[in-house]
C-alpha cells in the first residue's frame, strides 16, 4: 500500500475506508462490520467516520468492527460545527471516544466551517491533544480563504489535512485549494472519490476499464489515487466492494489514459465555490 506523509513524518495509506451511511440499517450490520475488518486486513487501515453519521450510530458500528484491531488502525472522526467551541469540541470528542470504544483518535476534524470562532475550535483541539485524546487535528470542507484564515489564527498551522469532496466530476479543489495545500505539504483527504457510484460508466471510463479488464468505477478511483498527496476514503459495505477498491490501488493508468480522463473530465478554469455533500 502506498502512503502519504503528514508534516510530522507520519505515513498513512493513500487508500482508506469511509463509513458515511453505515450502521443505519440493522440488517446490514454484520456485513458492514465484516467489510471494515476485511479492509483493514488488506492494508486499508485509515478508517474515517463522524459524529454526524447516523447521529453516532456509525461510530458505534466502527467501534464494534475495530474491536481487537484498534492498534492497527489510523482512526479519524469529525466534530459538528455547532460543537466547535472549546468546551463543545472536548465534550463531543469524549462522546465519540465512548461510542468508538477507544481512548484516542488519531485524527479529529472540524466537519465544516461554522459560526464558532476558529480560535475556540483550535483551543479545544489543542486541549484534547495535550490530554492524549487526539493525536492530530484538521478540517473538512474548508476552501482556500478558510484555510488562509485558519493559518492566520494562532495555532492554526497545526492543522495536518483538509478533507474535501474530490473526484473526476468534482475537480473544483484543483484550481487553488490543492495547490495551496501542496505548498504547505498538507495532504488532501478525498471523500466520495467515485461520486457515490454516480459517475458515467460508459464512454472514456468504460473504454479504459475494458482495456484493463476492471470496472469503470475502479478506473475512477485509480485516477484519484494517482493524484499526488491525496488520500481517498471510499465507502464499501461488502467485502467484495472492499476488494474491488483495494484492487483499484494497484491499477496503473498510462500517461495517455490519465490525459484522456483529464481531458474528458475537465479541470476548473476559474475559481468556483468549494462543493460539499
Amino acid at each position: 500500500m502506498r502512503t502519504v506523509t503528514f508534516q510530522n513524518g507520519e505515513a498513512v495509506p493513500v487508500l482508506g475506508q469511509g463509513t458515511w451511511m453505515m450502521g443505519e440499517k440493522p440488517e446490514r450490520r454484520r456485513e458492514e462490520i465484516a467489510a471494515l475488518r476485511h479492509g483493514v486486513s488488506l492494508g486499508m487501515t485509515l478508517v474515517d467516520t463522524a459524529e454526524m453519521y447516523g447521529e453516532g450510530a456509525t461510530e458505534r458500528l466502527v467501534g464494534e468492527a475495530l474491536d481487537g484491531l484498534r492498534d492497527q488502525v489510523f482512526l479519524v472522526s469529525k466534530v459538528y460545527p455547532h460543537n466547535g467551541s472549546r468546551r463543545g469540541v472536548i465534550a463531543a470528542c469524549e462522546r465519540s471516544l465512548e461510542r468508538l470504544g477507544t481512548d484516542r483518535l488519531d485524527l479529529y476534524l472540524l466537519h465544516w466551517r461554522g459560526t464558532v470562532p476558529l480560535e475556540e475550535t483550535i483551543e479545544g483541539f489543542e486541549a484534547l491533544r495535550d490530554a492524549g485524546k487526539i493525536r492530530h487535528w484538521g478540517v473538512s470542507n474548508f476552501d482556500t480563504d478558510d484555510m488562509e484564515e485558519l493559518f492566520d489564527t494562532p495555532g492554526g498551522d497545526e492543522c495536518v489535512t483538509n478533507q474535501v469532496l474530490y473526484n473526476l466530476s468534482r475537480r473544483v479543489p484543483e484550481y487553488d485549494l490543492i495547490p495551496w495545500l501542496a505548498e504547505r505539504e498538507l495532504p488532501v483527504m478525498a471523500y466520495s472519490p467515485i461520486e457515490q457510484g454516480r459517475l458515467p460508466t460508459s464512454g472514456i471510463l468504460g473504454d479504459i476499464a475494458r482495456a484493463h479488464n476492471v470496472a469503470p468505477l475502479q478506473v475512477a478511483l485509480a485516477w484519484v489515487l494517482h493524484r499526488p498527496g491525496v488520500i481517498a476514503i471510499p465507502k464499501a459495505s461488502s467485502e467484495a466492494h472492499v476488494g474491488a477498491n483495494r484492487a483499484a490501488h494497484d491499477l496503473v493508468l498510462s500517461p495517455e489514459e490519465l490525459s484522456a480522463l483529464n481531458h474528458h473530465f475537465e479541470a476548473p478554469s476559474r475559481k468556483r465555490a468549494l462543493e460539499m455533500i
